[in-house]
């Protein structure tokens, strides 16, 4: 019998809640594991004459410190359209005359992230990151090359208001018969807190084309996050692209509880 790819969305969704339910029955604090999961779907034409939609389900577990942040992410993906795009917009691909549809394993995301500098006056915070993109997937749903990136992020607080800012740089694999470009990127946005429990922000994210066939990314996120008497915690997004590079447009919702 044929797997229906929708029964695996519901299926991720619901066993991904309950396990963080159960997780969030018996979190203590100050535990530093937490566990993610949820679902990221996007849509566009990617410079094409066809529309792309990818749908993401993750499973993200993280590790802190005081200093250090270590996060591992584990996706499903699925993947519909006949422009040959991957899930991070890229097109290495040929387009094709008729729509398929690919799911499976994505490209496992490890990354450590390092506080350089917190003033607890100033409000002041600097993290540096590092991050290593498995080349896992299979070739539909990837490139199967490692990517490798450095990222410094800035934050500075004003009462309920933090205004952030970051810069990275991503060197890139190359499949074979592409020439992958290495990228610099750049993401500047705010975060509000409303209440104790509930605040929202917005991103804007740019990036350089990584390739001859591909375009430059420009895309903006907004985000809501709350709390809950359980502990967990859910952050709820819309995304708009402004640039071939990116979605069209897009919405998410990731769940998360430390343990």
């Amino acid at each position: 019998m044929k797997n229906n790819p929708m029964t695996f969305f519901v299926a991720g969704i619901l066993g991904g809640m309950a396990a963080l339910a159960a997780s969030a029955a018996w979190a203590a604090d100050g535990d530093n594991f937490s566990l993610a999961t949820g679902f990221d779907y996007t849509t566009g034409t990617y410079g094409t004459t066809s529309s792309t939609s990818i749908l993401s389900i993750p499973v993200v577990g993280m590790y802190s410190t005081e200093s250090w942040v270590f996060k591992l992410t584990v996706p499903y993906v699925r993947i519909s359209g006949a422009g040959g795009v991957l899930p991070d917009g890229r097109r290495v691909k040929a387009t094709t005359t008729k729509n398929t549809t690919q799911s499976g394993l994505g490209d496992v995301i490890a990354a450590a992230s390092y506080n350089l500098y917190t003033g607890s006056e100033s409000g002041f915070r600097v993290d540096l990151t590092g991050k290593v993109k498995f080349g896992t997937a299979d070739t539909a749903l990837g490139t199967g090359q490692n990517d490798y990136a450095a990222q410094v992020d800035v934050y500075q607080r004003f009462d309920g208001f933090t205004a952030m800012g970051a810069l990275g740089y991503e060197v890139l694999g190359s499949p074979a018969g592409v020439s992958m470009n290495n990228v610099a990127y750049g993401i500047l946005g705010g975060y509000y807190q409303v209440t104790d429990r509930t605040g929202g922000g917005a991103e804007m994210k740019l990036s350089q084309k990584p390739s001859a066939i591909d375009a430059e990314q420009r895309e903006l996120t907004v985000y809501v996050t709350h709390g809950t008497d359980e502990g967990l915690k859910i952050r709820g997004y819309v995304l708009k692209g402004f640039a071939d590079g990116s979605p069209d447009s897009g919405f998410g919702v990731l769940v998360s509880s430390g343990f």
